[in-house]
């Protein structure tokens, strides 16, 4: 197969287009023929050496796939060869051929394109998991979630708009916002003009959000407790700001109520994203099948593109998800 691996720790020039050995589904794990790939920061850090792969996972960046089931690994019952998928896999997405377990598979939805499809695993697993799940948001409540352009920001602001959450979000340009708006959101913030805290507070007359989605950490940990209504829930995802540690008042946690969660996807076990993927097919894939939610995808780069692919996902120039294909491949 036509793949691309890290070479070394480094900037997007390491990624480099190899040939490897096919692999083989094991037993409860399905061989998926990719037609395309989703890329995510995660495989960013991976390429930096700041994300190592799982014990047991490939060392090829690439944590979501769309293409055709091929062959079928033992006790796999669930799926027949032929069936077009999208998966959740643990690493070895930016490849022609990729092994997937098969409770980390879903069907491509009604209708959608595969190349859209493979924009869908990585961040709809990840906001389900975290916004609906660990962060309990219903309809009637209020969300804030950063980075609103984002794969996951365009899929959290669909997702809980059509759930009848009053949806807020930040972005970096007025064209972002705007963007954002379109997807569902009430408002969206410019994080560069005003500060966000300051803006929920008057947008919410005081009262704040039920709970705050972020990938930021750091300094934006002290003001997304600020945005908070009482019971709410701040839910981190990312430390995109580097610093793992941050003050916390816990005056104010104490005085309302306050909870603070987070998770991460990539390490949990079969069983657990089994269970995630089983939740999206019930409460999710009729909104997909219907066209009511759908993967924001900024630009499709070749395989062979993937260093390409990087620049851009560094930039946060885009809109949405970043896909690699492997037509050309």
């Amino acid at each position: 197969m036509i793949a691309i691996e890290i070479s070394t720790p480094g900037g997007p020039d390491v990624l480099r287009l190899v040939e490897r050995p096919d692999p083989e589904p094991a037993r409860g794990e399905v061989l998926i023929r990719v037609a395309a790939a989703g890329v995510n920061r995660p495989d960013v850090m991976q390429r930096k050496g700041l994300y190592p792969p799982p014990p047991g996972a490939s060392d090829l960046p690439g944590l979501e796939v769309a293409g055709e089931i091929v062959a079928l690994g033992e006790q796999v019952t669930e799926w027949r060869v032929g069936e077009r998928v999208c998966a959740l896999v643990g690493g070895g997405g930016y490849a022609t051929y990729c092994v997937a377990p098969a409770p980390q598979c879903l069907p491509i939805p009604r209708g959608m394109d595969v190349t859209v499809a493979a924009a869908i695993p990585e961040t709809f697993f990840t906001v389900w998991t975290n916004v609906f799940d660990r962060g309990r948001l219903v309809a009637g409540e209020s969300a804030l979630f950063h980075g609103g352009t984002s794969g996951i920001g365009t899929t959290a602001i669909q997702l809980a708009a059509c759930r009848g959450v009053r949806v807020y979000a930040t972005a970096g340009t007025d064209a972002k916002c705007r963007a954002c708006e379109q997807l569902g959101a009430a408002r969206a913030i410019n994080y560069r003009t005003v500060d966000f805290a300051d803006a929920i507070r008057e947008l919410t007359d005081a009262r704040g959000v039920d709970l705050v989605l972020d990938i930021m950490g750091g300094s934006y940990v002290a003001r997304n407790l600020a945005c908070l209504a009482v019971d709410g829930r701040l839910v981190q995802i990312g430390l995109m700001e580097g610093d793992a540690v941050a003050p916390v008042d816990f005056r104010r946690i104490l005085g309302r109520r306050l909870t603070i969660t987070g998770s991460t996807l990539r390490p949990r076990t079969v069983e657990e994203k089994g269970q995630i993927a089983a939740a999206l097919r019930r409460d999710v894939w009729p909104l997909l099948d219907a066209g009511a939610v759908k993967p924001v995808v900024a630009r499709v780069f070749a395989l062979a593109d993937a260093a390409d692919a990087h620049r851009l996902m560094e930039s946060s120039d885009h809109i949405g998800k970043i896909v690699l294909t492997t037509q050309s491949a």
